[in-house]
């Protein structure tokens, strides 16, 4: 009877501990000692910090503020005139560091690199004299396609174009220029790469995206990141990434951003988890969370996701930063939540390291009450701080926390610009050219008309210079638009501007074809959302009115997503999709209409067809069933179709072996491809998988390699793909088990196919 008082308190402290108090058995102390790296002076100094903190100071590491709060334009991080010189409010910022030691500020807009200078020296020198311990405060920017906050700086194509190249030295070179162009003036966290999948169109979020594959999205993805965090030309700075949005943020049921998704565990394992775990195979420092919700669950409450999936399956050792307000959203919005501190709990206790909260110092105050509380550790507090600390300390911001001013002659520099000219050239996919209409030649009167054949803003689209940017006036006068950039490419014939769909049949009188501009002008996240995929009526009239003139018509999609053209596809001439392919866009489709470049893009996402068929290339086998011999296509055009002014002819392939007889064994496929036409050209070569007959239901195809090359006219290039079982054959069953089984597989490449066996 004595051991009763014992096990009740034992029972009472076990029901006391949080979820977060353990993880596969570790103490957070275990924990914590498992995430340590081999450089032992980051990990003491870790420790030291650790040791002297308050627990005040601590939680302020934990808080990031928008840095509206701190200056003295408080409209700076959404748009504001650049007349007015936004300067650090030293009243203000003295008040959140004294009081609440934010260790760090996010957002802003294209200012001059000197005005980003001056504010951040201001904001990171003040930090210091203020800040007991000299902890440097780590500055957060969405520089999502090159350096897009900073005025001059080189702004390169979307993500979606960037997957249309599959070139993987674009990332690599985005990458570059964006650490090259930002780190001197402060910007060495950035909220980039997206390893999100374009798998709906609708989503307003799919040009973040690297298209529709998981592998493509890994492996650029990997590339971006390893490309930002390893740069050494940006010495004696060094930049942390961030893996946007972990998980499955881009497939919600409704389309719209933030809202549920509703998927199977099985497709969460194997479409949406393989991205980030590359990315965290790649050394990413950070994370940021999926703001929406998962079968029910608000990730940013989800110990299942964040902690058992993160943590213990990927291994993630570095900082879980939420989206914009996500922690109020629990409470406000997803309503798991009776008020903010008790969402701030579940967040915590979820596997939360940082609150971007943005406005408010809320949250400082609700972890404090939670700690005192007892409800919420201080050691689990330090677990996060230490993660904090530990990626200021590898970016060597202790030792290198001020800005410097001597090398902006490398922002916006000629070779940048090239970089992304050559980016955008390589993006641009020719889905349709009749006839060969394309490239256009003896041309004497060009029509060139279209919602967005005389701007700028939608080649930039959504996070250039802004947010959300609409304001012509705010683009560098330099910068073309696509009526001026067909100008200066057609520079001796009459180029036409119809600006109006009225004034398109008067002034296509006499011209020898016309180029329609149509698609989409920037937006960003939850203002993408749209509820119809079809491309507005004004529009679809506006290309009809075009095409009654009997003139050949030249669509140009500049879009942030694909928009349904089904019923005008057939009647152009010639379609590109273009995307948003940054400054140096327009230029790009001038030189693809006129022939001086080939183009060589291919479709990173299958393209609708119509509303209800919204399927990517690796759909299940059921999807497309005929029904009654009604017509049931997939895509108006398909992932890894694009069309070139030269062609190219498949042929040769072969296995070096047709049985794998062991999970280590490997299968060297090899396929020749000949350039057939008259001009030299770039073909990416695609490398697809079938399991014919497997347990449970398999895509019809599934991307597992792919290769870009320059080939000759006349030339044969041998293309070659490693089949390996541990790494192509298996797949994952609802638990993310592996799952690897004998049978047949199919292997296809441009329009050839061939089978082998798994017989281990």
């Amino acid at each position: 009877m004595r051991k009763l008082p014992v096990l009740v308190i034992l029972f009472a402290l076990m029901l006391s501990c949080t979820p977060s108090e353990k993880k596969d058995g570790l103490s957070i102390r275990d924990l914590r000692k498992s995430e340590q790296t081999e450089n032992t002076a980051i990990e003491q100094k870790i420790d030291e910090l650790l040791s002297q903190m308050t627990l005040e100071e601590k939680i302020g590491q934990m808080t990031q503020i928008n840095n509206s709060q701190i200056v003295t334009e408080s409209s700076w991080g959404a748009g504001a005139d650049l007349s007015i010189v936004t300067k650090v409010d030293t009243a203000k910022l003295g008040n959140l560091l004294r009081k609440y030691h934010i260790g760090s500020f996010l957002n802003g807009i294209a200012e001059t690199p000197e005005v980003w200078y001056q504010f951040y020296k201001d904001l990171q020198e003040y930090n210091l004299q203020v800040s007991r311990l000299k902890i440097p405060i780590i500055y957060g920017v969405d520089q999502m396609h090159g350096p897009n906050y900073l005025a001059g700086g080189t702004i390169f194509p979307h993500a979606i174009n960037t997957a249309c190249t599959f070139n993987n030295e674009f990332p690599a070179n985005m990458a570059h220029v964006t650490a090259n162009e930002v780190a001197d003036i402060g910007h060495l966290w950035i909220f980039a790469p997206v390893f999100d999948l374009g798998r709906t169109p609708l989503w307003g979020r799919f040009y973040e995206t690297l298209g529709e594959s998981p592998y493509q999205a890994a492996t650029m993805g990997s590339i971006f990141t390893k490309a930002l965090q390893s740069d050494t030309t940006i010495a004696p700075y060094k930049i942390a990434a961030s893996a946007k949005h972990f998980f499955a943020y881009s497939d919600p049921k409704s389309g719209w951003d933030r809202t549920p998704t509703d998927l199977s565990t099985q497709t969460l394992y194997e479409l949406h988890l393989p991205p980030f775990r590359a990315a965290v195979e790649a050394g990413i420092e950070s994370v940021m969370i999926n703001s929406g919700e998962i079968n029910g669950e608000p990730v940013h409450a989800s110990y299942w996701i964040l902690t058992d999936i993160l943590r213990n399956e990927l291994k993630f050792k570095g900082v879980a930063v939420t989206d914009w307000e996500d922690i109020i959203r629990l409470y406000r919005n997803h309503r798991v939540a009776a008020d903010e501190r008790e969402a701030t709990l579940m967040a915590i206790n979820a596997g939360i390291d940082m609150a971007m909260t943005p406005y408010t110092t809320d949250f400082c105050e609700h972890m404090l009450a939670l700690v005192r509380e007892g409800k919420i550790s201080e050691e689990r507090i330090d677990l996060s701080v230490a993660r904090i600390l530990r990626m200021k300390l590898k970016i060597g911001l202790f030792e290198n926390p001020l800005p410097r001013n001597d090398r902006f002659d490398r922002i916006g520099t000629s070779e940048h610009k090239q970089l992304a000219l050559e980016a955008a050239r390589e993006s641009l996919v020719l889905m349709r050219n009749e006839n060969n209409t394309l490239p256009l030649t003896n041309i004497k009167k060009l029509l060139v008309t279209g919602p967005v054949a005389n701007l700028k803003a939608p080649l930039g689209g959504g996070w250039t210079l802004r947010w959300i940017n609409h304001d012509e006036s705010l683009y560098p006068q330099s910068m073309l638009t696509p009526f001026e950039a067909l100008q200066k490419e057609f520079s001796e014939s009459a180029i036409v501007l119809a600006e109006t769909e009225a004034d398109v049949k008067a002034k296509a009188q006499g011209a020898d074809a016309i180029v329609v501009l149509a698609g989409e002008n920037s937006y960003a996240e939850g203002f993408g959302s749209i509820d119809d995929i079809n491309l507005p009526a004004e529009q679809t009239k506006w290309i009809q009115t075009a095409i009654s003139t009997g003139k050949p018509v030249i669509l140009v999609l500049i879009s942030g997503r694909p928009r349904i053209i089904t019923d005008v596809y057939e009647k152009t001439s010639a379609v590109i999709f273009a995307g948003w392919p940054g400054f140096e866009g327009a230029q790009a489709i001038a030189e693809v209409i006129k022939g001086k470049i080939n183009p060589s893009g291919k479709l990173a996402f299958n393209y609708p067809y119509k509303p209800n068929r919204l399927l990517p290339h690796n759909h299940k086998p059921t999807e497309v069933l005929l029904a009654h011999e009604i017509p049931n296509p997939v895509a108006l055009a398909h992932f890894g179709e694009g069309l070139s002014y030269t062609t190219y002819t498949y042929s040769s392939l072969t296995l070096s072996d047709s049985i794998l007889r062991a999970d280590e064994a490997e299968i060297k496929a090899t396929v020749t491809v000949t350039n057939t036409g008259n001009r030299e050209g770039k073909e990416a070569v695609l490398w697809f998988l079938f399991d014919e007959v497997a347990s449970l239901t398999r895509p019809v195809r599934e991307l597992k390699f792919y290769e870009k090359k320059s080939i000759r006219p006349g030339e044969s290039v041998q293309y070659s793909f490693t089949i390996k079982p541990s790494e192509h054959l298996w797949f994952p069953d609802k638990d993310n088990n592996r799952v690897l089984e004998n049978g047949y597989f199919t292997l296809s490449v441009g329009n050839l196919k061939t089978r082998f066996r798994l017989e281990k």
